[in-house]
C-alpha cells in the first residue's frame, strides 16, 4: 500500500476504507494479492449488478476483441450500437410501451445528469431546477449543484447556483407538505419564485441514505411538473437495471418521466456506459451540443446486450425479488433483536442512543445505526472478517447493502451472517 501513499492523489477514498491490494474476482467474491477471499456487498458502488467477470459477458467480449470489432467510434454508428438499441427496445421498452430516445452520453452518471439539466434548460427556457434534500447526482458542477452532501459542494470552488432544494419524502417528517407550497408560491404572481426547467428527483436516494419516496408522494410531484410545464427527470442510474426487482426503479408507481439518465449497471460488465431516455417531443438536441469522447462505448454496449437478456422474462427479476427478501428478512430481526438497545424513530439526529431502522426495496437495503462513528466501526469489522460493505447518506450513519444481483443464496447468507456478527460485536 506504500506505493499508493506515495503515488496516488489524496482524493482517494474507498483504499483508504478498504486498504488492501485487490487482484481478482468473480461474482460476489473479491480477492486480494495474499488471497484472501471477500464476499462483495458494494458491487462497485451498483455498477456490477451482474457480478465481476460474468461468464456470458466475458466471452461476447472475448469474442468481440478477437474478431478486430470497433472498440472506439465517438457517436457514429457500429454493429455493437446497433445490437444494443434495438435489444433494449424489444426487451426493455416495447414490453413496457415505453416511447423514447436514446442518447449516449459521456459514460459516466454525472454526465448524463448534465445532459438533461441542459435538454431541460433548452426545452423550457428556464434555468432553475429542483432537487431534493440528501440527492446524490454527481461531482461536476451542474449535478452537484444538484447534489446536496455539503463535503461535495464544498469542492466545488464556485458558486453552485440555480438549484432550489426541497425536502424529500421523509425529511424532517415532510409529506407533500413542500410540494403543496411549491405549488402555492408558482401560483402567486408576487412570490417572487418562478416554476423550474425540471424537477430532478431520486425515487430511491441511494448514497443519500437509502431513503424510499412513495407512490403517493411521486404521484403528486409528477402532477407539480405537469401543471407547471416542467420536465420530469428521473435519476436511475444506481437503482435502476434491476436493482428494485423491476428493470426501473420507478416501474408500477404510474409515473412517466420526460427525461430518464441510466448509467452504472447499464454497461454490465462494469464497462462506462450512460444513457439518457428522452420522450421524442423533448428531443430537441442539435447536431453535436452535448459531446463526448468516450460516448461510442462499443464494449459496453457488447457487455450491456448481454445484460439485458436477463430481462428477456420475469426469472431473473423474480430471483431479484426474492433474494430481496431474504436480505429485508435479516434486517428486520437485527431491528426486532436490537429494540432494547435502540430507540426506533423515523429520523436519525435523536440524542442518545443510535436509532436502529432499515428500509430499501428488491436488493439495495440501508440499515440506519444513528451515527458515522459507528457505522465506520461496523464497515471496519465487516471488512476484518472479510466483508465487503460500505456507509452512505448524513454523515455516514447508513450501512448499504447492495450485492451483486446475481450472488449465490449461501453467499448472501454468509455475508448477512457476517454482518449481524459485526453488529453483535460493536452494538451490544
Amino acid at each position: 500500500m506504500e506505493l499508493f501513499e506515495r503515488l496516488e492523489s489524496n482524493v482517494r477514498a474507498y483504499s483508504r476504507v478498504f486498504p488492501v491490494i485487490f487482484d481478482k474476482a468473480k461474482n460476489a467474491h473479491q480477492f486480494d494479492e495474499a488471497g484472501n477471499c471477500y464476499i462483495d456487498f458494494f458491487a462497485g458502488a451498483g455498477v456490477l449488478n451482474f457480478g465481476h467477470n460474468n461468464e456470458q459477458m466475458k466471452r461476447a467480449l472475448i469474442d468481440y476483441l478477437s474478431e478486430d470489432r470497433v472498440t472506439h467510434s465517438l457517436d457514429m454508428c457500429t454493429t455493437a450500437k446497433k445490437i444494443f438499441m434495438e435489444s433494449f427496445e424489444s426487451i426493455i421498452l416495447k414490453p413496457r410501451k415505453m416511447d423514447y430516445k436514446m442518447q449516449f452520453t459521456g459514460p459516466t452518471g454525472t454526465n448524463v445528469i448534465e445532459a438533461a439539466l441542459k435538454l431541460a434548460r433548452k426545452i423550457t427556457g428556464r434555468r432553475q431546477v429542483v432537487a431534493f434534500t440528501d440527492g446524490f447526482h454527481g461531482m461536476t458542477l451542474g449535478s452537484l449543484a444538484c447534489t446536496g452532501n455539503q463535503l461535495f459542494r464544498n469542492a466545488a470552488g464556485v458558486p453552485l447556483e440555480h438549484v432550489t432544494r426541497v425536502a424529500f419524502e421523509g425529511y424532517a417528517n415532510n409529506g407533500t407538505e413542500s410540494l403543496d407550497q411549491l405549488r402555492t408560491l408558482y401560483d402567486d404572481p408576487s412570490s417572487g419564485m418562478t416554476p423550474p426547467a425540471a424537477f430532478l428527483v431520486e425515487t430511491i436516494q441511494a448514497e443519500g441514505g437509502v431513503n424510499l419516496a412513495s407512490k403517493e408522494w411521486l404521484q403528486a410531484l409528477q402532477s407539480l411538473t405537469r401543471e407547471f410545464g416542467s420536465l420530469l427527470v428521473i435519476d436511475d442510474i444506481q437503482v435502476g437495471c434491476g436493482r428494485t426487482g423491476r428493470y426501473f426503479s420507478f416501474e408500477g408507481l404510474d409515473l412517466d418521466p420526460d427525461l430518464i439518465c441510466m448509467a452504472k449497471g447499464i454497461g454490465g460488465y462494469g464497462t462506462p456506459m450512460a444513457m439518457m431516455l428522452i420522450k421524442p417531443e423533448h428531443d430537441a438536441w442539435n447536431p453535436g451540443e452535448h459531446t463526448g469522447t468516450f460516448r461510442g462505448q462499443n464494449l459496453s454496449f457488447v457487455a450491456g446486450t448481454e445484460a439485458l437478456r436477463y430481462f428477456e422474462n420475469d426469472k431473473f427479476l423474480n430471483e431479484v425479488t426474492r433474494k430481496g427478501k431474504i436480505i429485508e428478512d435479516s434486517l428486520a430481526k437485527i431491528v426486532k433483536n436490537y429494540s432494547g438497545s435502540f430507540c426506533t424513530v423515523d429520523k436519525c439526529k435523536c440524542p442518545g442512543k443510535p436509532p436502529m431502522k432499515h428500509r430499501g426495496r428488491g436488493m439495495i437495503h440501508g440499515l440506519c445505526v444513528g451515527n458515522g462513528k459507528l457505522a465506520a466501526a461496523i464497515v471496519k469489522t465487516c471488512f476484518e472478517n472479510k466483508l465487503i460493505v460500505a456507509s452512505c447518506g448524513p454523515e455516514g450513519r447508513i450501512l448499504k447493502l447492495i450485492p451483486p444481483l446475481t450472488i449465490e443464496d449461501k453467499v448472501l447468507e454468509e455475508g448477512l451472517r457476517i454482518f449481524v456478527s459485526a453488529l453483535d460485536e460493536l452494538c451490544k
